[in-house]
């Protein structure tokens, strides 16, 4: 309670109906260090920037749930090692549990710490945001982990072979490469564009896609050269947390191809 939730010693002796000396003589018993007192301070992480904080912070803000109740949080998917790598990354060891939705199960993690749903309020995060989703706080040198964890989230690396003018001529074979994220909230879909463009100068383009009765549905999208410098900035190692489905589609592309001697009919080969 006191290190997982933040909680202070003064609440948790009102829990247990105790004094507060109490609590802090099981402190120095177990050798926890007492915290300085007052709130953890707004915009401060209550552990410090990593890779792996950014990824996980760019995964619960697309596809996340943070509770009314000011304490837990929630991550559902149907990427098992997804979420396991999200529990390494925070340093948690609540069970993952399968979870009837529709007519299909999924996995779930959920968690209670107050300290980091505080922390994640700070920086912007908000409960129900699908639509109220607005810019994060999040440090530059540490933007291409966290938009690593929104592709993960609640974004997507195609790859598909285009055979559409083959009529035309049988060498016409082309292999497209996207990469889209997606967010009913167009603030933070333009934020993420215009930090992703002042931090590596590609602009990707943005579309929405709106249907009657429904929300219209952002989309940022990378598409040809663009997309394969996207892929290699956020990949920039091969051991940092990500979605292993999605990494595996994107492997081809990280490392740069041979030119090939000639360049035959058709568009430039990108490498």
């Amino acid at each position: 309670m006191y290190v997982d939730e933040q909680l202070t010693a003064k609440q948790i002796a009102s829990r247990f109906g105790c004094a507060e000396t109490t609590i802090f003589r099981r402190l120095r018993r177990f050798g926890i260090p007492a915290r300085p007192t007052g709130p953890v301070p707004p915009g401060r992480a209550p552990v410090a920037w990593t890779p792996g904080l950014a990824w996980a912070v760019g995964v619960i803000a697309t596809d996340g749930n943070l509770s009314r109740d000011g304490r837990h949080l929630a991550i559902p998917s149907i990427d098992r090692d997804l979420l396991e790598s999200l529990r390494d990354c925070l340093g948690l060891r609540n069970r993952i549990s399968l979870v009837a939705n529709g007519d299909r199960v999924i996995y779930r993690l959920q968690w209670g710490n107050r300290a980091l749903y505080d922390w994640l309020s700070s920086i912007g995060l908000t409960p129900a945001k699908s639509l109220t989703l607005r810019p994060l706080l999040i440090p530059d040198e540490y933007f291409g982990d966290f938009f690593r964890g929104c592709i993960d989230g609640d974004g997507s690396v195609l790859v598909y072979t285009d055979r559409y003018h083959t009529r035309k001529n049988e060498r016409y074979v082309y292999e497209r490469l996207y990469v889209s994220l997606v967010s009913a909230s167009q603030r933070f879909l333009e934020w993420v564009q215009r930090s992703v463009l002042r931090l590596t100068g590609l602009g990707g383009a943005m579309s929405v896609r709106a249907s009657k009765g429904h929300n219209p549905l952002w989309k940022l999208r990378y598409a040809k050269a663009e997309s394969i410098q996207i892929l290699r900035w956020m990949y920039y190692a091969p051991t940092v947390p990500a979605l292993a489905r999605k990494r595996a589609v994107a492997a081809p592309f990280l490392i740069p191809r041979t030119r090939p001697p000639r360049r035959g009919p058709g568009r430039p080969v990108v490498v």
